[in-house]
Parts: C-alpha cells; structure tokens; sequence
C-alpha cells in the first residue's frame, strides 16, 4: 500500500513545517506594533472644558 511508505510524504511534510518555522516568524514579528499606543504624557493632558 504507497500511502505506508512514509518515504515520500514525511520528508515533504518535514521540509514544509522546516520552511514554515523558518520564514514565517521573521513576517510575522514584522507586524508587532512595538510603541506603547497610549504613551504616559496622554494621561496627564486634560482638555480645556468650555466657558459659555
């Protein structure tokens, strides 16, 4: 029966998740935003209220 020999699809299966583990980390960390999106001076800035 072909689909026992695990010759064929275990290397493919192998060098398919060695290629996934290998390229796709560095593309992924790209897109981490690395700022903080609510810097400290944000808090301390009140706004001015209206005088009518």
């Amino acid at each position: 029966m072909p689909q026992l020999d695990p010759t064929p699809w275990l290397m493919i299966s192998t060098l398919s998740w060695a290629t996934l583990l290998t390229f796709m980390p560095p593309k992924v960390m790209t897109h981490v935003y690395p700022n903080d999106p609510m810097p400290p001076l944000a808090k301390e800035l009140k706004p001015k209220s209206w005088t009518w």
